[in-house]
């Protein structure tokens, strides 16, 4: 059962299968989980009781949740998560989604320039966060990993790098949902313009997911005064 004053990031870690929800009504849960429900629905202007049954049904439909709990991890064992889960799966998926977006803009684009405007918006994204995987795992990550074993300060600078990148990312992914009216091609979309907008969904959801555990499980960590979900 949901509560009404639980956190979006909390719901989140208990329900992976709610980030689609929030992520289909723009409602943040990476960048800005530490919100309630209540406080997260009134800001979209949402109606609270729906979204409430909406997530309801996506836990109902999903059942065991997620096979491995990410707070139960190491730091080791949560950063190897990030990096195999999240990190190789952007850099295997970012090459293809570029490519198929050049072709489709290349068909498509004299007719609807939205798309020449998105296949840039593509290239910015893969120029901002490919750099952010390169820095997390050759510097933050290997930092973390020996104060998590020898103790002692978190250089300020390393989280507030991460943090600035993730809602620089973030950004980026909410103007790519627009340009794709919420991923939903239009009738009259051919194979390759319907597989364009599937794989940007799944690339969304790829990236929220990885931000909300370097925000929500990984930082508090290493933080003390963090919001924990």
């Amino acid at each position: 059962m949901l509560d009404r004053h639980q956190t979006i990031a909390a719901v989140v870690l208990d329900h992976s299968e709610c980030a689609e929800v929030f992520a289909r009504h723009r409602i943040n849960f990476c960048c800005q989980g530490n919100v309630s429900l209540e406080a997260a629905a009134s800001k979209g202007g949402l109606d609270l009781d729906a979204l409430l049954t909406e997530l309801a049904q996506v836990i109902t439909l999903r059942g065991g949740g997620e096979a491995v709990d990410p707070r139960t991890l190491t730091t080791p064992q949560l950063v190897q998560h990030i990096v195999v889960r999240h990190h190789d799966s952007i850099r295997r998926s970012l090459p293809f989604v570029n490519s198929l977006s050049l072709k489709v803009a290349r068909v498509h684009g004299e007719r609807e320039p939205s798309l020449i405007i998105l296949h840039q918006a593509l290239l910015d994204f893969a120029e901002a966060f490919l750099p952010h995987l390169d820095a997390e795992e050759q510097t933050l990550f290997p930092a973390l990993a020996t104060i998590d074993a020898l103790g002692g300060p978190v250089p300020d600078r390393l989280l507030a790098a991460m943090q600035h990148d993730h809602r620089e990312v973030v950004e980026l992914l909410e103007h790519v949902r627009e340009l794709t009216h919420d991923f939903t091609p239009p009738e009259q979309a051919c194979g390759s313009y319907r597989a364009l907008f599937s794989e940007l969904a799944q690339l969304e959801a790829d990236t929220l997911q990885h931000i909300h555990l370097e925000n929500h499980v990984l930082r508090p960590r290493f933080i003390a005064d963090a919001p924990r979900a």
